[in-house]
């Protein structure tokens, strides 16, 4: 029996790793020993008692039946017990290759303090407890491999600081400040130095520690947060010149140019942007990440035939189908082909596309006036994809009446409060129809349901409150409704407008206007600006409040407000 136990430990001590497969670890990986760095010492046989032999022995056959538990268990408990750095680090590699934190944390720190001349065991004891938040502890064992001439993760360091209090992160600045003054030429020191000023929101100071750097020494992470830091700063086409200069240096860093490229689009460089990304799909062509993101570039620039391309690639390579079919039908809308528009919606399947791909084919047929076609497609969805039922009632009573269709709207919703009567969406969607239908009493008992349900719903309170004050003589009960709405949301445009015509109809002229004007700077919408005319025109003021009208007709032609007001105040048929 001892010969085989012996047997055994001696061909796992010789380095055998049959039972964990090649995957890939969380970043950043413990890397290989630096060339002519010492390794873990291995054991002989003869050094463990029987139990260990037994219990690694167990640990071997338990990881060849994938029962990595038992494995785990064995190898942690033996690391422990023996103290043995080959032990030890079988322990972590299992540990990290599972995910199990702790038992990586424990294990890297035993062969740390056993194999003290071993780079990757410092470096492995470093990160785990980076990740741990033992920070203090972390920057000991970075120390050595820094020391040692190895490559370190002082970078990893400080990133995993960010969400440590304000007193850690001041310790380790510390820390950092320290061995920047024994070793003032590490690029990852000044990085993560950076990192941690910048966590402070003291920008300017990283700034100008990464531009106090030789040009020639700086890496892309230092010159991406360099970038970001010139951006958040509106230093945007500083950042923008920064990159280009490193483009020509790492001509094929992805992150690089994938940075550029979207900082191009930010500051609607959409051309250039384009060609950043087609360079980014050429260098990386099994990359659909790009591909999509070039496709969604192309739409934002309205080069709709070049998204077209890259959008129908992606479907032929299955990658973001859904959405490749979504913004296919945008694209094909566009170009006026409706026909292949309807057809990319049609292929959309459940997911966040879904519903807007349902929306977009419903207003293409209702505005052809395919309206039992519209109504069919919307009603098999309903039948194929229950849990989106009650959106698609709201989906196809909104076409409905948006194009004049307010009858069969109401019908459709009756139906769908039917089968779901509590639904606030619903009953907020037959309080808006029974408005255009003139009936009031309806809309008021629905609106009154919804704030029952939800007393803050500040869009049924605003509803209620406008209605009785355009529609009533209940305007102190609306004024009321209406102010309820603004403490919920006092930035909404819409009730800036309510508010400013509820002061009206009560005859409070300056407040009026004063609301009304900081309706329209928000949203200059042809209702809001019909509002502030009328106001206008009742302070005396007739030749602003033409010039108002005069500007939403230019955006708002077949406005039914704006044209009313304008001859009902003017006695004429245009302004």
């Amino acid at each position: 029996m001892n010969r085989i136990l012996a047997l055994s430990a001696l061909l796992f001590l010789g380095g055998c790793q049959n039972f964990l497969p090649d995957a890939p670890q969380d970043s950043p990986p413990v890397q290989e020993a630096e060339p002519g760095a010492p390794v873990a010492s291995t054991a002989p046989a003869g050094s463990f008692s029987e139990e260990t032999l037994y219990a690694l022995l167990v640990a071997e056959l338990a990881g060849q039946r994938n029962r990595f538990d038992i494995a785990l268990g064995n190898y942690v408990q033996q690391a422990n017990a023996t103290q043995d750095p080959a032990v030890a680090e079988r322990a972590f590699r299992i540990a990290e290759y599972l995910g199990a934190e702790q038992a990586a944390l424990d294990t890297a720190l035993v062969w740390a303090r056993n194999a003290t001349d071993n780079l990757d065991a410092q470096r492995a004891a470093a990160v785990q407890l980076a990740r741990g938040g033992r920070y203090e502890e972390s920057m000991e064992f970075m120390e050595k491999v820094l020391q040692g001439q190895g490559s370190t993760h002082f970078d990893f360091l400080a990133l995993s600081a960010a969400e440590s209090d304000p007193d850690t992160r001041a310790g380790l600045l510390h820390s950092f400040d320290r061995l920047l003054e024994k070793h003032p030429g590490n690029e990852q020191l000044a990085f993560g130095k950076a990192v941690l000023l910048q966590q402070d929101g003291r920008q300017e100071e990283a700034l100008a520690l990464l531009e106090g750097r030789p040009v020639k020494t700086q890496q892309v992470p230092s010159i991406l947060l360099r970038a970001r830091l010139l951006q958040a700063m509106d230093r945007g086409k500083e950042a923008l010149g920064l990159l280009e200069k490193a483009l020509g240096r790492y001509p094929e860093d992805k992150r690089l140019r994938l940075t550029y490229a979207r900082l191009l689009v930010e500051h609607d460089r959409l051309e250039e942007a384009m060609g950043e990304f087609a360079t980014l799909v050429q260098q990386n062509p099994t990359d659909d990440d790009l591909r999509f993101s070039m496709a969604l570039v192309c739409m934002e620039a309205e080069a709709w035939r070049e998204a077209i391309v890259y959008l129908e690639e992606l479907v032929e390579r299955g990658s973001h189908v859904d959405a490749a079919q979504f913004n296919l039908g945008r694209a094909y809308q566009a170009l006026g082909r409706t026909t292949k528009a309807l057809a990319a919606f049609e292929q959309v399947g459940p997911g966040n596309e879904y519903l807007p791909a349902k929306l977009f084919q419903a207003q293409l047929l209702f505005a052809a006036k395919r309206d039992r076609e519209a109504s069919s497609i919307l009603a098999r969805a309903r039948d194929e994809q229950p849990d989106y039922a009650i959106q698609l009632y709201l989906i196809e009573a909104e076409a409905l009446s948006e194009h004049g269709r307010t009858e069969q709207a109401w019908t459709l919703v009756e139906q769908a409060l039917a089968s779901y009567p509590d639904d606030l969406n619903l009953l907020y969607t037959r309080a808006m129809l029974a408005e255009k239908r003139g009936d009031l009493a309806q809309l008021e008992r629905d609106l009154r349901q919804v704030i029952a349900r939800e007393p803050d719903n500040a869009m049924a309170l605003n509803a209620l409150g406008y209605t009785l004050a355009d529609r009533t003589d209940r305007h102190e009960e609306a004024l009321r409704l209406i102010e309820q709405a603004y403490r919920i949301n006092p930035d909404d445009p819409a009730i800036l407008d309510s508010l400013g015509w509820v002061n009206y109809r009560l005859g409070n002229l300056a407040d009026a206007e004063r609301l009304l004007r900081k309706a329209h700077a928000q949203f200059q919408d042809h209702e809001v600006a019909a509002h502030l005319g009328e106001v206008l025109w009742a302070r005396g003021d007739q030749q602003q409040a033409r010039r108002i009208w005069a500007e939403a007709l230019k955006k708002e032609p077949d406005s039914q407000i704006l044209r009313e007001t304008i001859q009902r105040l003017t006695r004429s048929e245009t302004p």
